[in-house]
C-alpha cells in the first residue's frame, strides 16, 4: 500500500480529495463536449490538417474581426465592423463565417462617390461588383477567400458610369451621382 492511499483513506481530508477529482472530472467532461459543439458549429473552409513528422495538426482559421473609426459630417464617430466572425446574441458567444466582411470606406464628395475596399488575395476576375442607385455590391467567390459587403450609398448615383480599380487588395469604386431609376449594372473592373 502506498503511502498516498493510506493516508487518503485514514485523513479527514479525504472525501474532500474525492470531491475535487469528481468535480475535475466533470470539468474535464465539460472542456471536451463545448470543444466538441465549437468544432461542429465551425464552418469547414476555416478547418485544415496538415501532416508534420509529430503527426497530424488542426488549423482553424483565418478569423479576422475589426473594426473602424471616422468621424462623419456632423462631426459623430462612424464605426464600422469587418471580417468574419461577430458577437453574438449571448455574452460569450460568437459568430463565425466563412465569408469575411472586407473594411470599407465611403467618402461622398462634390459630384461623386468614392468606396476604397480592402480585398486582398485575390485576382481581380473574381470580385464581382454590382450597383443600383442606392447600394453598392462587393462578393467575392474562391475556394482561398470569400468576401461579401453591401453598402449604401450616401447619395443615388448612375450606375452606368461606375468605375472601378483595384491594385494590392485595395478596390476603389468611383459613382457619379444621378438619380437613373435603373435595375443595376455590373461593374467592369479595369
Amino acid at each position: 500500500m502506498s503511502w498516498e492511499s493510506w493516508w487518503r483513506r485514514r485523513s479527514p481530508f479525504s472525501k474532500i480529495f474525492e470531491e475535487m477529482e469528481r468535480m475535475m472530472k466533470e470539468l474535464d467532461e465539460m472542456f471536451s463536449k463545448s470543444f466538441e459543439e465549437l468544432e461542429r458549429e465551425f464552418p469547414r473552409n476555416l478547418i485544415r490538417e496538415r501532416k508534420t513528422d509529430r503527426g497530424y495538426i488542426r488549423e482553424f482559421g483565418p478569423i479576422v474581426y475589426g473594426y473602424s473609426i471616422r468621424i462623419g459630417p456632423d462631426g459623430k464617430p462612424i464605426i464600422r465592423e469587418f471580417g468574419n466572425i461577430r458577437p453574438g446574441r449571448l455574452p460569450k458567444i460568437v459568430e463565425v463565417s466563412e465569408t469575411r466582411e472586407p473594411l470599407v470606406d465611403v467618402y461622398e464628395e462634390e459630384d461623386s462617390i468614392k468606396v476604397i475596399a480592402e480585398v486582398p488575395g485575390v485576382d481581380k476576375n473574381d470580385i464581382n461588383l454590382n450597383v443600383t442607385e442606392k447600394k453598392l455590391i462587393i462578393s467575392v467567390d474562391t475556394p482561398q477567400r470569400k468576401y461579401y459587403k453591401e453598402v449604401d450609398l450616401p447619395a443615388e448615383v448612375d450606375p452606368q458610369s461606375s468605375k472601378a480599380t483595384y491594385k494590392n487588395g485595395v478596390l476603389e469604386v468611383v459613382l457619379k451621382k444621378v438619380g437613373t431609376g435603373s435595375k443595376g449594372v455590373k461593374i467592369k473592373i479595369e
